[in-house]
């Protein structure tokens, strides 16, 4: 009987992802096989002229500053949402750094835009305070360059970092870590080829996380970094508002759209060979030829069950 439910318990989340995935989906596939209309909309006329401008000189431009920005902004996060979810793993307070974390959320999202804009802004906190010590230089201003995009942009999307990689490495060993500084490792071996194998997916995560919003960014780059500074995400709404161009627009969010799904696809069929690839490391190798591991396997041996000490 449980069995004859199977459909009708799939059948709401396959309904929700129909109407508001799937559909939206191929009619934007739809829209950018199609022409432009002569007052905005498309004609139901086949036409690969969409997919022809996508080749035009000035989006490729757009599409590489956006592709910089994205990864700048994405490693900067990883960079210090790593330290950052270690602090948090090892604290003892770890609901109150995590409630820290969290808080920002409570805030709209153009509020903190607009937010950072007072204090970066030329009547800014940043500037008076420059001013007043005498280090404010004439015509410089923080805010209307990629610079400050990306600032913001690592702002916005660093918890998204720092929640996987704290589940990520609460879970992890720390005696391991212990163990290889005793066999003679310095503490950056440690973490390079220790830690980091084994919260490879907490990593992987974390830039998912934030390098497909950021691909897609739309409201930073606008208000914070001006005209001069559009991603593919302004284009895309530029097209759509006033050039009224749909086919274009549809054609350049079904490029962005492949380009993440390639990604994704390609870390989704890595992680589990790596994460593979890493327990079958036999054993781990440190300085002075030491081993650490569940086991150590010896010329013409073979696996040999844990010791006491676990080193050979």
């Amino acid at each position: 009987m449980k069995r004859n439910l199977g459909p009708a318990y799939v059948a709401p989340q396959a309904l929700w992802l129909t109407i508001f995935f799937a559909a939206p989906l191929l009619i934007i596939v739809a829209y950018s096989f199609l022409r432009k209309g002569l007052y905005g909309g498309v004609e139901t006329s086949f036409s690969i002229q969409a997919w022809a401008d996508i080749a035009n000189p000035t989006l490729l431009k757009v599409t590489l500053k956006t592709l910089w920005v994205s990864l700048a902004a994405t490693i900067i996060i990883i960079l210090l949402a790593l330290p950052c979810g270690y602090s948090i793993a090892r604290s003892k307070n770890q609901a109150l750094r995590l409630f820290l974390v969290i808080v920002p959320f409570w805030t709209n999202f153009l509020v903190r835009i607009y937010a950072w804009i007072s204090i970066l802004g030329n009547e800014g906190f940043v500037n008076q305070a420059l001013r007043f010590l005498g280090l404010k230089a004439e015509g410089f201003q923080f805010l209307y360059n990629q610079g400050a995009v990306v600032f913001v942009l690592v702002y916005m999307y660093l918890p998204y970092a720092i929640l996987p990689l704290f589940s990520t490495i609460d879970k992890f060993d720390f005696t391991l870590l212990e163990a290889a500084r005793d066999l003679g490792s310095t503490r950056m071996q440690s973490y390079t080829k220790v830690m980091l194998p084994n919260i490879k997916g907490g990593v992987i995560t974390a830039v998912l996380f934030t390098f497909i919003p950021i691909f897609g960014a739309y409201a930073v780059p606008l208000l914070i970094g001006g005209k001069d500074s559009y991603m593919l995400g302004n284009v895309i709404a530029d097209q759509l508002t006033k050039t009224r161009n749909w086919p274009l627009a549809s054609a350049i969010s079904m490029s962005m759209t492949l380009l993440t799904a390639i990604a994704v696809f390609l870390f989704a069929f890595k992680k589990p060979k790596e994460q593979q690839a890493v327990k079958d490391i036999d054993p781990l190798s440190l300085p002075n030829g030491k081993t650490i591991g569940f086991f150590h396997r010896g010329p013409g041996q073979g696996k040999k069950k844990p010791s006491g000490k676990g080193v050979a």
